[in-house]
């Protein structure tokens, strides 16, 4: 049975009770950091970190709506909650508790004076729409870190840079915390599965697969160098009438910088569809000395 938590007293006692029935020979805990709304492709972050964790070790899903991680004007209110459907699937998995604190509970003071800087990398693409979102991500996944103590967490590809920037804030700040990347879980049609989906109408979630199709034309002309991939997947968006889109880039996988011109390269995308706000990627083998600019 997964055991809801929704202080950081009940948080505290777990753990503690965690340490006691299982001694110095239990498994590594491993955490799965959630806003909520879960689906399939948290279904996945969630046998992954059972992966993880093995036969002897304990997995955590933390499911907080962050508000530091929404600007003004964003979705923070009408962001979808179910945390009945997501208890349900989380005891599916075998998930050992939920960790669901309010916002008083999470930020006691109010919120915080401070906060983690992301950096250079944090201040591009999502972070350049977005202003301040990666300070609020990285804040609230260091808090998280700090509460739950996990040997692992567990993220999804979806959100590249999102795990570019935790990757990178474990490493500089020594949190020795393993990130564990799961690769983007797509519906049948291609969509990348996503809480904000649910916004979606039946005619806009049709518009959005021209997300997923740019990248795959873009993926497709790899082998013409970096100009032709960024050509291929915007010829594709030139030609979908209701998106929206706010960048596409081709960039260095791990620091989200400019794409040098050679080795592997991410081929991102963030696009609106009617209201709601998508991004995706895919990961491309390049070679060959081209540079390739944002656009």
């Amino acid at each position: 049975m997964t055991e809801l938590l929704r202080t950081r007293a009940e948080l505290s006692s777990f753990r503690s009770a965690l340490r006691a029935g299982r001694g110095t020979a239990a498994g590594p805990l491993v955490l799965v950091p959630t806003m909520g709304a879960l689906h399939e492709g948290h279904r996945a972050l969630l046998r992954a970190a059972a992966r993880e964790a093995a036969d002897d070790g304990t997995v955590v899903v933390s499911v907080f709506v962050n508000p530091l991680q929404f600007g003004p004007g964003e979705d923070l209110d009408r962001y979808p909650r179910t945390l009945d459907d997501d208890l349900k699937m989380c005891a599916e998995e075998g998930v050992a508790a939920v960790f669901a604190p309010s916002a008083a509970e999470m930020y006691p003071g109010g919120e915080p004076a401070v906060t983690v800087d992301p950096g250079a990398g944090g201040a591009v693409l999502e972070g350049a729409s977005r202003p301040g979102f990666f300070g609020g991500v990285l804040t609230v996944v260091l808090k998280l870190f700090s509460l739950v103590r996990p040997a692992v967490a567990v993220f999804g590809e979806k959100d590249a840079q999102q795990l570019a920037m935790v990757r990178r804030m474990v490493a500089d700040l020594d949190l020795g915390v393993t990130i564990a990347p799961v690769p983007t879980v797509r519906d049948e049609d291609g969509l990348a599965m996503s809480s904000r989906n649910k916004y979606l109408s039946a005619a806009e979630r049709a518009t959005a697969l021209a997300l997923p199709r740019a990248l795959h034309a873009g993926a497709r002309a790899a082998g013409a160098g970096p100009d032709a991939v960024l050509a291929a997947a915007r010829r594709v968006l030139s030609l979908a009438p209701g998106v929206a889109v706010d960048y596409l880039s081709l960039v260095d996988p791990a620091t989200f910088a400019p794409y040098p011109g050679r080795g592997p390269a991410l081929l991102a995308v963030a696009a609106r569809v009617g209201t709601t706000r998508l991004i995706d990627n895919v990961r491309i083998e390049l070679s060959g000395g081209q540079d390739a600019a944002d656009h």
